[in-house]
């Protein structure tokens, strides 16, 4: 019956989404995304590094970087595509992964506390 309206699907991580997750930590703005937004990927990477140089003056050393670069990232996608899904199978079609890959994933990087209602309370009481 094609009159009748379709049923959206919404999946657990309907309400995940990262930009509201750092706005109840006062961690961003609106200002702040709009200025982020003008920047490209590169430069966001470049100036948060540059920034955490500065707290040890200029030095990173003792941090393999280059190796790091490929979890990190990789923990940044998963992120997204967690948030920006509306299903986990959603979100592991965006990444391209099979469901046992996915479900490594998201313990090695605990996306599910990552957007717990719970942790932001506690996070919340430490500061």
């Amino acid at each position: 019956m094609s009159w009748q309206r379709k049923k959206r699907i919404e999946g657990k991580n309907k309400n995940y989404s990262l930009s509201r997750k750092l706005r109840r930590e006062q961690r961003s703005s609106d200002e702040f995304e709009v200025m982020l937004n003008s920047l490209s990927l590169e430069e966001v990477i470049g100036l948060k590094l540059e920034l955490a140089s500065k707290v040890v003056n200029g030095k990173l050393y003792g941090m393999p970087l280059w190796r790091n670069l490929r979890n990190i990232v990789q923990d940044a996608a998963f992120k997204y595509a967690y948030s920006a899904a509306r299903t986990q199978g959603e979100a592991m079609r965006l990444l391209g992964l099979q469901k046992a890959e996915f479900q490594k994933l998201v313990k090695k990087y605990s996306v599910t506390t990552y957007f717990s209602e719970k942790t932001l309370d506690k996070e919340a009481i430490i500061r």
